[in-house]
């Protein structure tokens, strides 16, 4: 009886099966988190490099705008000119379209002109009292795309702003 017994242990640890689906059972959850949690990783840098370049954009297209419009001797964008800006920064055309963002609106665009307190001489600003820049800056809520994980916020706030000379052309 006693040698059955050891001939049946020495037996069922040296039985293998099941192993692999044991090790993978152990091991599912912290592969599922480190697959989701690249994903997710990966969709922020994305939305952060869409809000940058957006606000980019935008400031590349306000400093294109004529001495007119932007100077300094106002030092204000003309409401259709800032909706272009917004749009521009939001959507990557003038006209609008589909945001780059979820969630990006228009408000959550800032355009404000800076003019440097010395006056600028010679160049294209010679006929300028001053040379005037547009400043675009946003602030938007990035929302993670399979919601949040236990201990980390909901939501992020991604904040860019960017600066173009205005150019007069």
């Amino acid at each position: 009886m006693i040698r059955r017994a050891r001939l049946f242990g020495a037996r069922s640890l040296a039985d293998q099966r099941g192993n692999a689906a044991a090790e993978l059972a152990l091991m599912l959850p912290f592969i599922t988190v480190l697959l989701f949690g690249t994903v997710e990783i990966g969709y922020f840098f994305y939305t952060e490099h869409q809000v940058v370049k957006g606000v980019r954009d935008g400031a590349r297209y306000g400093g294109r705008q004529s001495f007119a419009d932007i100077n300094c001797d106002d030092a204000s964008v003309p409401d259709d000119i800032e909706d272009a800006i917004q749009q521009v920064t939001m959507t990557g055309r003038a006209s609008g379209g589909t945001v780059r963002v979820p969630g990006w609106e228009a408000g959550d665009v800032t355009v404000a002109v800076d003019c440097p307190a010395t006056p600028v001489t010679g160049g294209i600003y010679s006929d300028e009292s001053n040379a005037p820049t547009v400043v675009v800056s946003t602030t938007v809520e990035h929302t993670p795309l399979f919601g949040s994980f236990p201990g980390l916020p909901e939501s992020y706030t991604l904040q860019a702003s960017q600066q173009s000379a205005v150019m007069g052309i």
